[in-house]
């Protein structure tokens, strides 16, 4: 009898479960992420475009209206020398203290104006005096008082900047839905907890709608005391290159108070989602 030998037994390899398509879908994020943003930009694009091309086609004087490169070249050189860097944080600093003492102050005051009934009443004529006298106006006068220095600009940006900030916070608590109100009530909160969780986050949306408009005003107030009385600041800048005819270097301020307009606004924007995340967006694609 043969012993026939039996056949090796190979083992069993599992099968090895397909990697999961990680850089497809990154790559599909990314290309989303870039159409986004260049649909956000197209105007911008289209602006630059046409500021670029209409001197250059003789469709505007290019000694009034340069073409957009000299403008960025002339940026870039204000910018390498260090110039840019002082008139940036100059103004910065001025709007920036102004911006943060009247949300210090408008948001509370604001806040009891519009939940205190009493207070309402009695603050609300001196309120529409006030309100309706334009920042500018009142320039003189805090010069006169405060005089030339860095008191006068920050206290005529926290007079600008309090207005839009007060108003929205009065009509941010004052708008609250009544039903809510009483839901509360009828839960047995008090007045504080009712204030604290209702209320506040309620008016959240329209204080930083308020706070917003007035990171805009803090930097458009700012601009035309600056072009009065200042040596630095943007608002300087653009006054010296235009007295000085150098027009690249007034539009290259410009367009520098611009972005950081935007900048600010994005920013404000962001501590808006931060601070009411349970709001939905109802916007439609």
């Amino acid at each position: 009898m043969v012993d026939v030998a039996a056949p090796p037994v190979r083992p069993v390899v599992p099968p090895v479960p397909p990697a999961p398509a990680v850089a497809p879908r990154r790559r599909g994020r990314l290309l989303g992420l870039g159409g986004r943003a260049l649909h956000r930009s197209a105007t911008l694009l289209a602006l630059a475009a046409i500021w670029e091309t209409a001197p250059r086609a003789g469709l505007v004087d290019r000694v009034f209206l340069p073409p957009l490169s000299e403008v960025l070249a002339a940026w870039w050189e204000l910018l390498r020398s260090g110039q840019l860097a002082d008139h940036v944080g100059a103004s910065g600093t001025r709007s920036l203290t102004g911006l943060a003492l009247a949300v210090v102050t408008a948001i509370p005051l604001g806040l009891l104006i519009g939940w205190y009934r009493p207070l309402a009443d009695l603050l609300s004529p001196l309120l529409e005096v006030f309100r309706n006298t334009a920042a500018l106006a009142l320039l003189p006068v805090f010069v006169l008082i405060l005089g030339l220095g860095e008191t006068s600009k920050i206290a005529l940006v926290v007079y600008a900047c309090s207005w839009p900030i007060l108003l929205n916070t009065i009509a941010g608590v004052k708008g609250v839905d009544p039903l809510l109100i009483r839901s509360a009530r009828s839960m047995g909160l008090n007045h504080l907890r009712l204030f604290q969780k209702v209320i506040l986050p309620a008016a959240v949306p329209t204080v930083f709608t308020g706070v917003r408009l007035a990171g805009a005003y803090s930097i458009l107030v700012l601009v035309a005391a600056e072009m009065v009385g200042a040596k630095a600041g943007l608002g300087y800048l653009v006054n010296y290159a235009q007295y000085n005819f150098a027009i690249p270097d007034m539009y290259a301020g410009i367009i520098t108070i611009s972005a950081i307009g935007l900048v600010v606004n994005q920013l404000l924007v962001a501590g808006e989602r931060r601070f009411s995340t349970w709001r939905v967006d109802v916007t439609t694609a």
